[in-house]
């Protein structure tokens, strides 16, 4: 059976936790705040199984404010009241998943469903180096003074990127 992009359930947390935890080391986010994500927007939450599998990747988005980025590792009272676009918060896959090409389906995904619901743009943080990555999937660099102070906790590298839709 090949891995395919599904909806997030609840009883994915545990494995999409572990993918966290090896995917982003220096960035990690515990099991609430994966929880806190789904239940605020599952519209916005993929996961990377082979049917009813365990996840081996995951993706999570939810309508945000333009410019920011909730701080890492917390959990979030609700979403904004006048949201301006899709914050795509996190996309990790099992290293195993890796480099067969999957994740581009998924953001993809993502697009086209922002699109469809009305959202003018899909906006998201890089770090680990993934700003390449980001722009060859139509991510655009923003920058400001207000942006870095927001991104410090993110790391050195990190940048906040917009693909307008």
């Amino acid at each position: 059976m090949t891995s395919s992009w599904r909806p997030m359930r609840p009883d994915d947390i545990a494995a999409v936790v572990d993918v966290a935890r090896l995917s982003f080391p220096d960035h990690f986010e515990d099991r609430a705040c994966f929880e806190n994500r789904l239940a605020l927007y599952p519209r916005g939450c993929f996961v990377l199984a082979e049917g009813d599998g365990p996840a081996r990747g995951y993706l999570i988005a939810y309508p945000w404010k333009a410019g920011g980025a909730p701080p890492l590792n917390t959990v979030i009272e609700g979403l904004p009241a006048e949201p301006d676009l899709i914050y795509l918060h996190d996309l990790a896959l099992h290293p195993e998943a890796r480099g067969g090409g999957v994740t581009g389906a998924v953001v993809e995904r993502l697009a086209d469903q922002a699109a469809e619901d009305g959202w003018a743009a899909v906006a998201l943080v890089a770090v680990n180096d993934a700003a390449d990555f980001w722009r060859r999937h139509g991510f655009q660099d923003r920058s400001s003074a207000a942006l870095a102070e927001k991104l410090a906790s993110y790391g050195s590298d990190a940048r906040y990127m917009v693909r307008p839709l």
